[in-house]
């Protein structure tokens, strides 16, 4: 089977290699792992959010930016696009931010293929049914601040790897390429919402591909956060190509799949998260979903679509 962890170290190599051109920056922590840093003490660029996104992704997708990706006739937007044959084990098996990384005073949100070694969580994997069982392990940090060995050593006795081969890519959210990489989770806001609120089998969907635009960057973190799952909540746009079975209800899948079927939809996210005291626990998770759903179901033939980019929200989230 096909090795996340492997694929995207192509896509890390390149990362280093052209490290300068990309406003990153490379380093080797004393206990042989190797830390990028794409936006904590770098600004990074549009071509080093990409390849982050794609080192998400597990390497099994084609990531790319769209300038500018129109939303209406009056509003377009530099918009991240990717395309998938592997969705479940691209977006679940990778990409889903499934680890939190707490070592010390250090935390961070843990996406990308070295947790298909650490089975977090180990719920997912057994319903994908993969595992990686590569000897490197990647895994990219939605973090404030670098990871020092600790945090190094404590993901490799995880993923049982040799601190040497753990590589670990680092951007905060209010960054340019935290900004990329929460927009290329479009196609993963689906798989989730699908496997986990409406109990869809995900091994069913065969190809995917989406867009969403690329929020303002905020120095602000929590509203950054806001902007960034707004980017996707109202401007996200997903093509699920699914292989269905009898009895499957793929126009009621369509219809129940996007953020607009949740109960907690209809304001920005920042605002919706402050009406919450900040307490993530108590928001509506059915939210966390891309605007417009179109399905083909390859068995009948047949195409759904259900919700639909709201550019009103979208400008309200980005202060226009």
């Amino acid at each position: 089977m096909v090795s996340v962890n492997l694929e995207a170290k192509k896509t890390v190599d390149q990362m280093i290699e052209n490290a300068e051109e990309l406003n990153i920056v490379v380093s080797k922590l004393e206990n042989g792992s190797t830390v990028i840093d794409c936006g904590v003490n770098v600004s990074g660029s549009f071509k080093a959010g990409e390849l982050y996104t794609k080192v998400c992704l597990g390497g099994l997708a084609e990531v790319g930016i769209s300038i500018p990706g129109d939303l209406s006739e009056n509003f377009a937007i530099p918009s991240v696009k990717i395309k998938t044959n592997f969705p479940s084990i691209s977006t679940l098996g990778a990409q889903k931010a499934g680890w939190s990384v707490s070592v010390g005073d250090f935390f961070a949100l843990g996406s990308g293929p070295a947790r298909a070694l650490a089975l977090k969580p180990a719920e997912t994997y057994k319903e994908i049914g993969y595992k990686d069982d590569a000897n490197i392990a990647i895994l990219t940090l939605e973090a404030d601040k670098l990871p020092g060995a600790d945090v190094a050593d404590s993901i490799a006795l995880d993923c049982n790897v040799s601190a040497e081969n753990v590589f670990l890519l680092v951007a905060p959210t209010s960054s340019l390429v935290g900004s990329i990489q929460i927009a290329g989770r479009v196609v993963e806001n689906g798989t989730y919402k699908m496997l986990e609120f409406l109990k869809f089998d995900v091994n069913k969907v065969k190809y995917a591909a989406g867009i969403a635009p690329i929020a303002p960057v905020d120095p602000d973190g929590l509203k950054a956060m806001g902007k960034t799952n707004d980017a996707v909540l109202f401007g996200g746009r997903t093509y699920y190509y699914i292989e269905s079975e009898e009895g499957d209800d793929i126009k009621s899948l369509a219809e129940q799949l996007p953020s607009s079927s949740s109960e907690g939809y209809g304001k920005p996210f920042y605002d919706v998260f402050k009406e919450a005291e900040f307490d993530f626990y108590k928001i509506d998770k059915g939210m966390f979903a891309p605007a417009e759903v179109v399905i083909n179901d390859l068995r009948t033939g047949e195409m759904f679509r259900g919700g639909a980019v709201n550019v009103e929200l979208l400008m309200k989230s980005f202060g226009l």
